[in-house]
C-alpha cells in the first residue's frame, strides 16, 4: 500500500473545509452536515476530517476578526461581495497564519493560492495572493501581533 504523506492529508483537509465553508456561505447548509456528507461521499480518512474540522471550527470562532482583516487588506472589495471561494480561501489561510502555529506561513499562503487556482475564477489566485502577500509583508515588518 502506498504511503500517504501528511501534507497530502492536510491539503485534502483544506479542500474539505473550503467545500463546507462554500456550501455554508452559498446555500446555508450547515458546516457539520456538509462535512458528514463529504466524509461519506469521498471516504475521507480520519486525519483529513480532523484537520478539516479544526479549520472549520477556527474559521467559525474567528470569522469576524478574519473578515475584518480581509476588509483591511482588500478595502475596495466588501467581504460580503467577494466570491465565496475567494473569501473562504482567505479565511482559511488567515486562520492558519494567525492561529495555527504548526502551519508555516508560506505554506498557508501557497495552499490558499492553490485552492484559488483549482476552484476559483481566472483572477482568484492573483487576488488571494495579493491580499495574503500584503498581510505577510506587514507581519514581517511590524510583527504578527499588530496584524
Amino acid at each position: 500500500m502506498p504511503r500517504v504523506r501528511s501534507t497530502d492529508l492536510r491539503r485534502r483537509g483544506r479542500v474539505a473545509a473550503l467545500q463546507c465553508l462554500f456550501a455554508s456561505d452559498f446555500g446555508g447548509v450547515g458546516r457539520d452536515s456538509s462535512l458528514s456528507w463529504l466524509a461519506e461521499e469521498d471516504r475521507l480518512p480520519v486525519r483529513v476530517l480532523e484537520f478539516a474540522e479544526e479549520i472549520l471550527q477556527g474559521v467559525t470562532d474567528h470569522r469576524l476578526d478574519l473578515d475584518n482583516l480581509i476588509q483591511r487588506y482588500a478595502p475596495t472589495w466588501p467581504v460580503s461581495q467577494m466570491s465565496p471561494l475567494d473569501r473562504n480561501a482567505l479565511r482559511i489561510a488567515l486562520f492558519e497564519l494567525l492561529h495555527s502555529p504548526g502551519t508555516p506561513p508560506k505554506t498557508a499562503v501557497n495552499e490558499a493560492v492553490d485552492l484559488a487556482k483549482e476552484f476559483g475564477s481566472e483572477s482568484s489566485a492573483r487576488f488571494v495572493n495579493g491580499v495574503l502577500g500584503s498581510v505577510m509583508a506587514e507581519m514581517e515588518s511590524v510583527g504578527l501581533a499588530s496584524v
